[in-house]
């Protein structure tokens, strides 16, 4: 089940394309859907929107294709949850002459759709995973990790995960990991899995998370333990507003990697209309950007402040 929303606008023959997103409760998604309404109706597209129930809810977005292909739409954008699981759907759409474009996740393969505007989900974790490297260096920590993840087969956590190791200098099966656990990027399940490892390893002080909502979950879970913020080591991905605020203002988060959902949705809207205009299919990979935000700086990290964060935040 999905909710539904329409925006737009036109003349007798409107261009119509769809949005389909995870959910709409994590503010990242939520930015994604309002600037592609907001650009759709500028644009004079018309827009359907179709809303999944979470970041692992695969079957609706399959749904969700064949819905919008019968709708008669003629672009998708789409942030796939399964990367390899959505596959088919993107095909079919495709093979109907849909241009499909994901935002934010790449399906797998990536050139299953005919573009993708998306974070560099690696050199995200390997921004934070440099920070949490040094920071712990500075502060003569012996590094005991935990790493907070999506889920399988979802691409966006799977690489900042790599990107994480690779920043911080390991590699899978270190023994310094002391424990990792999937938490589909929601608060609770994050609290939830961050007071199991914590059980298990009292001693965690480095914690890897894939997102925000993590993030808080993990910083609960930690305060709840009687963990002081000044003596565990949290980096997380996303840049949201909230969490620049609440989080990495305030010292509970220390550092996090900003990605910009707005220009995935300006760069996804933008390939649409211009298509409609009559110009070429959109095609490979838009990079849109990423940024370490800190209020702690690092030794010999590159970083931007609370301030840049905040001006530059979305949700």
């Amino acid at each position: 089940m999905l909710a539904t929303a329409v925006a737009g606008c036109g003349g007798e023959k409107p261009y119509k394309v769809g949005l389909i997103i995870k959910q709409d409760t994590n503010p990242f998604f939520r930015d994604i859907r309002k600037t592609t309404e907001r650009l759709a109706a500028r644009d004079g597209l018309d827009l359907d929107v179709l809303v999944g129930h979470s970041d692992v809810d695969n079957l609706s977005r399959v749904l969700a294709i064949g819905s919008m292909v019968r709708a008669g739409a003629k672009g998708i954008l789409i942030t796939p949850v399964s990367s390899r699981g959505v596959v088919p759907g993107v095909e079919q759409a495709r093979k109907a002459g849909v241009t499909v474009i994901a935002l934010d996740t790449p399906t797998d393969p990536e050139s299953a759709a005919n573009a993708l505007f998306a974070t560099d989900n690696r050199r995200a974790g390997e921004l934070i995973g440099r920070y949490a490297r040094a920071k712990a260096a500075e502060l003569g920590l012996v590094p005991k990790i935990a790493m907070l993840d999506l889920a399988p087969g979802i691409a966006t956590g799977a690489q900042r995960h790599e990107g994480f190791l690779k920043g911080f200098g390991i590699a899978e099966g270190d023994p310094r990991i002391a424990g990792t656990a999937n938490t589909a990027g929601d608060e609770v399940k994050g609290r939830v899995a961050m007071a199991r490892l914590l059980r298990a390893n009292p001693d965690i002080n480095v914690v890897y998370t894939v997102n925000e909502p993590a993030a808080f979950g993990a910083a609960a879970a930690l305060r709840a333990a009687g963990k002081s913020p000044s003596g565990v080591i949290l980096v997380s991905v996303d840049g949201g507003c909230q969490a620049i605020r609440r989080g990495v203002r305030r010292g509970l988060i220390d550092a996090t990697a900003q990605q910009y959902p707005g220009a995935m949705a300006r760069g996804g809207v933008a390939a649409l209309a211009a298509l409609a205009r009559g110009g070429h299919r959109p095609s490979g990979y838009h990079d849109t950007g990423v940024e370490l935000i800190t209020a702690d700086p690092a030794p010999k990290v590159d970083s931007h402040g609370v301030a840049y964060g905040l001006r530059h935040c979305w949700g």
